[in-house]
């Protein structure tokens, strides 16, 4: 694995702060605490006509806190950010991260001045893996792991529906105008699937299932979303993130630990079978992120593998079974002592 510059490193860092600071400044209102059930979370509410809106800021925590702080000074430096952002994406791809396709990056951009990531959307599959490059800071390698033309965001059903906000404009505006049209399923009052005439771009919304995986609605995001199991595990405790592209997209993508250990699980499910190229796919990609890890992070490595091995019998089942096909990677799990 070849290494990211510490230049590199410390821009990408600094990047992402910037569009963290940029995504509440641009945010109008008084800063307002709301409780709904055991979790707390910040607002920006601003009369509209005479009703009060309520734009979703983020969870209750320390660093959002001390932003919220900040935020006179984050918005009479907006201009300043700006800038600097420009020069930091420059410099990263002098230093060789690998930037965001002008087709994806686009729509990511769209869907992030929408509001997508503010309200919890998480990128998901291969394009989540692509954004790893600088959260581990090691280049990608060549080749299919990396390539899709998808792009898959995730949202939890009960956080969709608690927010009480939504994306503005729809995201069904936002689709339309850049070439989308909504590809009919078997619910038909529900879209959860965009295809993009020419590029052969696909964005589906997805959301966890414990049981059956049928179509839920994504109130925040105003989008149906196919449910499926095991994808609770994998969008818990999301990151942000900076995809590289214009001036840096400010987006949220899975934790790269849980994101390989959903892997093994995901490739042994697969309906087209164990052995078949997306399940290749899977592990390639869980192989590269194992190996990535057990150098630098083996204890978020090992933490997210003993957290997926205790939930029952079928995740082990699921996870033993591709880990046997990956002699290598097994080797690395099991001198984890987890």
């Amino acid at each position: 694995m070849t290494p990211l510059s510490s230049i590199a490193m410390s821009a990408y860092t600094d990047l992402v702060r910037l569009l963290k600071d940029d995504a509440l400044s641009g945010v109008e209102g008084k800063p307002t605490l709301k409780e709904r059930g055991d979790k707390a979370y910040w607002y920006a509410a601003r009369r509209v006509g005479t009703e009060m809106r309520f734009i979703y800021i983020g969870e209750n925590s320390g660093e959002t806190r001390a932003r919220i702080h900040r935020i006179e000074e984050l918005r009479a430096t907006a201009k300043d950010r700006q800038a600097e952002r420009s020069r930091l994406v420059r410099l990263l791809r002098a230093e060789g991260l690998t930037p965001t396709d002008r087709a994806t990056g686009s729509i990511l951009s769209a869907m992030a001045t929408a509001g997508t990531f503010r309200l919890g959307g998480t990128i998901v599959g291969t394009n989540a893996f692509r954004l790893y490059e600088g959260e581990l800071g090691i280049r990608l390698p060549l080749g299919g792991m990396a390539n899709t033309g998808d792009i898959d965001i995730a949202q939890f059903e009960k956080l969709s529906v608690a927010l009480q906000d939504q994306v503005n404009p729809s995201l069904a505006e936002t689709f339309s105008a850049l070439k989308f049209t909504p590809l009919p399923g078997l619910d038909k009052g529900r879209t959860w699937r965009w295809a993009q005439g020419g590029s052969g771009q696909l964005v589906e919304f997805l959301t966890p299932a414990f049981g059956k995986e049928a179509i839920r609605n994504l109130p925040a995001l105003g989008v149906g979303a196919q449910a499926l199991n095991y994808l609770n595990y994998l969008i818990a405790e999301p990151i942000s993130a900076a995809a590289i592209y214009r001036s840096g997209v400010f987006v949220q993508i899975p934790r790269p630990e849980r994101y390989a250990i959903h892997k093994l699980i995901v490739a042994d499910r697969r309906l087209d079978g164990a052995g078949s190229i997306k399940s290749a796919k899977d592990r390639e990609q869980a192989a590269f992120l194992i190996e990535a890890m057990a150098e630098d992070r083996p204890d978020d490595l090992t933490l997210a593998y003993v957290t997926a091995m205790d939930v029952g019998p079928r995740w082990r089942e699921h996870i033993g079974n591709s880990l046997k096909r990956m002699p290598e990677a097994k080797a690395i799990v099991d001198s984890l002592g987890a």
